[in-house]
């Protein structure tokens, strides 16, 4: 591998990717497949949701190698099952090793699938959410222009907290919205830009 001139590295296959998703098997595939493509549907939006949340001060490679034990725990996050959780669901899941065992990440969860049920006669999770797309998204050369937050990951985070959720702030929701396709802060160079049919290439 060997880096591009505008920051990408480029794999054996020949395909320009952050450094991030360029070595690790795992999480080239999901950057590969998933990562920035648009998610419209309550479930999915719920658990990308639930899985920002707990990736809040880990790495995202932790959250995804946990990620089938995560759907495990919280029923493939359906917020319907989930809403339902007790008190002894919380005790059950700290004891689960297979996830983040974080008491005010996993009440969290269960949290937002209430709130998740009662945006319902709102809208909905996935209009809410999209409706705090921004007029224009980043076109970064390298990493250093990511940003980590924007207006709209500011107003959506706040927004979200009158709904009752939880866990839910502005840089975690400008991670969301990098994951879902709002924006696309794949480097200019990459070989996934534009590729979620969201924003031009």
């Amino acid at each position: 591998m060997t880096p591009a001139v505008d920051g990408s590295t480029i794999g054996d296959d020949g395909l320009a990717r952050p450094a991030w998703a360029a070595v690790d098997p795992m999480l080239r595939e999901y950057y590969d497949s998933e990562w920035g493509m648009p998610v419209r549907d309550e479930q999915g939006l719920y658990e990308r949701i639930s899985l920002e949340g707990f990736q809040a001060g880990l790495s995202w490679a932790t959250i995804l190698r946990k990620r089938p034990a995560f759907r495990a725990a919280f029923k493939e996050f359906d917020p319907e099952l989930v809403a339902r959780f007790t008190d002894a669901d919380v005790e059950r899941l700290m004891l689960d090793s297979g996830i983040v065992r974080n008491r005010l990440k996993i009440q969290a969860t269960i949290t937002n699938a209430r709130a998740t049920l009662a945006l319902r006669d709102d809208g909905g999770l996935v209009d809410f959410v999209w409706a705090f797309q921004p007029p224009a998204t980043p076109r970064p050369n390298s990493l250093d222009e990511v940003p980590t937050t924007s207006a709209e990951s500011v107003a959506l985070s706040k927004a979200l907290c009158k709904k009752g959720f939880a866990f839910v702030g502005p840089t975690t929701m400008f991670a969301l919205m990098e994951a879902i396709g709002m924006v696309d802060t794949h480097l200019l160079d990459s070989h996934r830009r534009g590729s979620s049919g969201v924003w031009p290439q």
